[in-house]
């Protein structure tokens, strides 16, 4: 097992393609995360309490990041 000192060195010597690939994998997390909120708000018993966040536009926008982030990181990495 890895211990948080290697885990350190390692992202503090990654190159930049792994990087932006670790970033990409993130806001694909964070797309997955707002399309449950959107599911959430879906379901919603009261249908007055909407809430303020847009949930849809938020995940379809970190899936686009995400996505372009994580094909430009394996590009990146292709050609090293």
């Amino acid at each position: 097992m890895a211990s948080a000192m290697d885990l350190r060195h390692d992202l503090l010597f990654a190159s930049d393609a792994a990087l932006l690939g670790l970033a990409g994998a993130a806001c694909l997390l964070l797309a997955i995360l707002a399309w449950q909120g959107q599911v959430r708000r879906q379901r919603r018993r009261h249908l007055d309490a909407v809430g303020w966040v847009p949930w849809s536009s938020l995940s379809l926008l970190l899936f686009g990041v995400g996505l372009l982030a994580l094909l430009v990181a394996v590009l990146g990495l292709l050609k090293s």
